[in-house]
Formats: C-alpha cells, sequence, structure tokens
C-alpha cells in the first residue's frame, strides 16, 4: 500500500483542533529569520565564506510544513509556542532553506500556526480553516513588516510547499496590481502548482535575470510524475531552475552549481541536468545521486516514488542563489 494511502487511511481516526493564540510579530521569539536576531538563516556554507555579502532587498520567506509529527493525535494547526517545532523549522528549514538568500538580502521569516500535513486530507471545512489560520498570521507577520521594517526597500518573496500556497495569496492581497508590486525584485514559489491566471499583473519568469517575476517548479526524477501534478497540469506554470527558461531542453552538466551539505560544509556534486516537461509542466532530473541533503525520513519514502519534493529548493541552492544576485543586480540597475 503506497504512503499516501496509508495517511488516509488515519484520517477517519483524527479529530480537528485548533492552535492556541496567534503569534505577536512585536516579539522576536515569532520570527524564525530576522535581521535583529542571529538566526539559522544567517549560515554561510564554508566555502562560500569570503563572499561579498550586502543588504541591498529584504526576503520575506514563507516556510514550508514541518509539522508532521503525531498524525492521530496532533492538532491541525502548530502552536507558535512549540519550542521543539520551532527548533525543528529552524534546523531543518531556515538553515537548509532560508540561507539561500543572505548575500543579498535581510532575510524575514515568521513562525506561523501553519496546517499539520493531514490537512491536505482532511474533508470539509476543517481542512480549509487550518490553511486559513495558517494564512492569518503570515498575512499579520507581512503587514508588520511593511510598517515597521520596509520603508521603500525591495523585496523578494520566497517559500516552499505550504509556504507557496500562502504566497499566492500574499501575491494577491499585497502586489498583484497594487503599488507595492513596483518593489518586487521577483517571487520564488516553489514546489506547489501556480497557474497562469492566478496573477493579473505579475507575470511568469522566462529568463535568468527578468524581475517583477513569479517563478515556481515542482521536482520529480525523469520518467516519474505524481498523479495529482498530472491532473492539474493545464494551466500550470514551471521554469528550469538551472536555465532559468520555460524550455524543454535538458540543462547542461557544468550548468548544476552543486548543494551543500546538511552541515553547510562541502558542496556535495551531481551530474544533474534538468529540463521542463512539455505536458506536464514539473522539472525532470537526470543524472541525480543520493545527496545528503539533512532532510527528514519521509524523504526516502517519497524518493523512492521519484518525487523530490522535499529537496525543490535544497537541490539547487547554489543554482538559486547566483540567480538572486543576478536579478537584484538587475533590479538596482534599472533603479538608478
Amino acid at each position: 500500500m503506497k504512503y499516501w494511502l496509508i495517511i488516509i487511511l488515519f484520517l477517519s481516526l483524527w479529530q480537528p483542533t485548533y492552535a492556541q493564540h496567534a503569534p505577536d510579530y512585536r516579539n522576536l521569539k515569532y520570527w524564525a529569520a530576522h535581521p535583529r536576531k542571529l538566526d539559522a538563516s544567517d549560515s554561510v556554507l564554508v566555502f562560500l565564506k569570503n563572499e561579498l555579502r550586502d543588504t541591498a532587498v529584504d526576503v520575506f520567506f514563507l516556510h514550508p510544513t514541518s509539522f508532521v509529527q503525531n498524525f492521530r493525535k496532533s492538532p491541525l494547526n502548530a502552536d507558535v509556542d512549540d519550542e521543539e517545532l520551532n527548533q525543528l523549522t529552524e534546523r531543518q528549514i531556515i538553515k537548509l532553506q532560508a540561507s539561500i538568500f543572505n548575500q543579498h538580502a535581510r532575510v524575514f521569516a515568521p513562525f506561523y500556526r501553519q496546517a499539520h500535513l493531514k490537512a491536505y486530507f482532511q474533508q470539509g471545512e476543517a481542512g480549509s480553516a487550518a490553511f486559513d489560520t495558517a494564512y492569518s498570521d503570515l498575512k499579520m507577520a507581512f503587514r508588520y513588516y511593511l510598517d515597521h521594517y520596509n520603508h521603500g526597500r525591495p523585496i523578494i518573496i520566497a517559500a516552499h510547499s505550504q509556504g507557496a500556497m500562502h504566497g499566492i495569496r500574499l501575491l494577491q492581497d499585497f502586489l498583484d496590481g497594487k503599488p507595492l508590486q513596483k518593489q518586487l525584485v521577483c517571487a520564488y514559489l516553489v514546489g506547489w502548482r501556480i497557474g497562469q491566471d492566478d496573477f493579473k499583473h505579475i507575470p511568469p519568469g522566462t529568463a535568468p535575470a527578468q524581475t517583477g517575476c513569479v517563478l515556481t517548479w515542482r521536482t520529480y526524477e525523469k520518467d516519474r510524475i505524481g498523479k495529482g501534478d498530472k491532473e492539474t497540469a493545464e494551466g500550470a506554470l514551471c521554469v528550469n531552475p538551472i536555465t532559468w527558461t520555460p524550455g524543454n531542453e535538458w540543462s547542461e552538466k557544468a550548468a548544476y552549481k552543486g548543494a551543500p551539505d546538511k552541515n553547510l560544509q562541502k558542496k556535495v556534486n551531481s551530474d544533474i541536468r534538468v529540463r521542463v516537461h512539455e505536458k506536464y509542466h514539473v522539472v525532470w532530473v537526470k543524472g541525480y545521486n543520493e545527496l545528503n541533503l539533512g532532510m527528514p525520513g519521509i524523504a526516502r519514502l517519497a524518493m523512492a516514488l521519484g518525487n523530490l519534493h522535499l529537496f525543490d529548493l535544497n537541490l539547487f541552492y547554489l543554482n538559486v542563489r547566483e540567480n538572486v544576485a543576478i536579478r537584484v543586480n538587475a533590479f538596482m540597475a534599472a533603479k538608478r
């Protein structure tokens, strides 16, 4: 029996309950990453320690689901005061994903009452309410960021998985066709389906130095594809996170920059080549080796199915980092 069917089997035993209170973003404890605290987003790869760094822009990072524990008894939303969960989020996500953006940016990443993994399988209003609760926190955090920290600075919105799902709403509510859109360097909304009609004024990214655009991809091993992604392929956006174009040709091996190990101590290379599938609009990867990227045990199960979702950002760490620099420089040059 496949893993997802086992999850669904458990659903009948779960009773939805909700987290106690919303975070107070005046308090730094509710920020997983913030310029006024030393946190995991400040981590720098050992072999990049001599690179030039600045804080030309701000990154607002919406982290993916880390609340997967205790499927039967957990509530549908995380408790923002759960220190164990927050430390896990910092160690496995903020360190290995949000740190991608720290060469040219101040990184802001709020803790929020994220929806538990099981909320994706919860039928009816309970599941929707769980995601609405999660988004309400992120919306409040972004508004607090705008009111107290932005001061007209350029913005990158970066997000993965559940974070990317909420990122769609965030862009729609605050940037798409709004005055704030002029401050958008780009949005990396990764690991979630983004449709051609999700935004009216923010275009999809189709070139490496394009600014003011949205970039998205979902990652599979070559010749593998999830049933859900097949069913929702029509109208989906996808860009190659190596070439930064939507083209269907395979990238060159030399173009892959590599990824760090889970301790950010050394670069782990692989003969990776990538293309965007012309029908299903996902990224296919070949030449992939088992990289020690520091993801939880559930990753091994997903990988057995050819699904590299948990590695959507980590696998392309250095390519994304390089691309951030390119887009920041292009945005700044256009403003001169």
